[in-house]
């Protein structure tokens, strides 16, 4: 190769580095925020920790009325992703023995969507709908990968109260689809 060949390659790469290791809130955002956008942003400040009362409709003998939940949420992948993770409060981290659900929230062009890892083996995808007054982000369900054996996550609202209270419903499609209704009444972990 000739020797300004090289020197050309070599510019040319340098500018492509410095082109993608800028961080991303380095580039404009849009003037108008999308709906989707507004409604991400709304769940990224949940960012922390959480614990409140679940409530179960119908009743299930595991999960007693009023059992304590712990939800931490954390903002990752440079902005781009939500990491919701439940568990049972008072108990370790062992997805091996404990329920441990994880949701990812992202935005998907113009939508902000939702992919649930599900402990019954299976991925629930969901597109938001935002209300008007900004202060409720609901989940419809889009479809499904994994196996239904079990039944899967239909369903989810997102309440926002407070800095330091919100609200979440889940819906469990049961076998059979008989609807199961999941209330959290969450205040953030000091």
């Amino acid at each position: 190769m000739k020797p300004h060949r090289i020197l050309l390659f070599a510019v040319l790469m340098s500018l492509t580095t410095l082109v993608y290791a800028k961080p991303h809130s380095d580039a404009p955002k849009p003037a108008v925020q999308t709906d989707a956008q507004k409604s991400f942003d709304s769940m990224k400040a949940l960012a922390g920790d959480w614990e409140g009362a679940v409530t179960v409709d119908p009743p299930v003998p595991e999960m007693s009325d009023g059992k304590a939940l712990h939800i931490s949420m954390r903002v990752t992948s440079r902005g781009n992703a939500l990491v919701h993770e439940m568990q049972e409060a008072g108990t370790p981290l062992d997805a091996t023995k404990y329920d441990h659900p994880v949701t990812m929230f992202y935005l998907d062009g113009d939508r902000l969507t939702l992919l649930h890892y599900c402990d019954a083996g299976n991925r629930p995808h969901m597109v938001a709908r935002p209300s008007a007054d900004g202060k409720k982000v609901e989940f419809d369900f889009v479809d499904l990968s994994g196996a239904n054996d079990y039944g899967h996550m239909y369903h989810a609202v997102f309440t926002f109260v407070d800095a330091n209270h919100h609200i979440e419903d889940w819906t469990y499609m049961m076998p059979g689809d008989k609807p199961m209704h999941a209330h959290f009444d969450l205040q953030r972990a000091k």
